[in-house]
């Protein structure tokens, strides 16, 4: 086997891979998984990794950890060319691209201190996803970066 072709890190048993991560998105990405490195569970990291379709990417394999919807929606704001796959007993059993949802419901704050989303109101947040951020559906503040520090999940 090439240099170039070598398995940088071991294959994991059961879990989640999250592939074709925009490069140096990796640790947002975690953000939004809620991941800091405290669990119990292993975490194998690939930042900037040479890719033929992105340039370069970021690779992520979390043991024992499968994604649920909503964060997988989110998740896609920030790496809409993201794959997931679905390890179990060594195997990818299910490996799915992320699409962006048109909106997003109960995992995003808003930034808008003032928003009837941040009172004391049984509201729901709902954010409409554009092409360059998402747009509060209250207060229509518009949110392009950081998204990853306005997870309510």
């Amino acid at each position: 086997m090439s240099p170039d072709r070598e398995l940088r890190v071991s294959k994991i048993r059961n879990g989640t891979v999250i592939d074709h991560i925009t490069g140096g998105q990796s640790l947002n990405v975690l953000a939004i998984l809620g991941i800091d490195g405290s669990e119990e569970f292993s975490l194998s990291i690939g930042m900037n990794v040479p890719s033929d379709r992105l340039g370069r990417k970021d690779i992520l394999k979390v043991e024992g950890r499968e994604l649920s919807q909503s964060e997988v929606d989110v998740l896609s704001l920030i790496a809409p060319e993201a794959t997931i796959n679905i390890v179990r007993d060594y195997e990818v059993v299910e490996k799915n691209r992320v699409e962006r949802p048109t909106e997003v419901v109960g995992v995003l704050s808003c930034p808008n201190r003032n928003c009837i989303s941040n009172d004391d109101e049984p509201v729901e947040t709902r954010f409409a996803v554009m092409d360059d951020g998402v747009r509060c559906d209250y207060c229509s503040e518009i949110l392009r970066d950081r998204i990853a520090e306005h997870i309510d999940v």
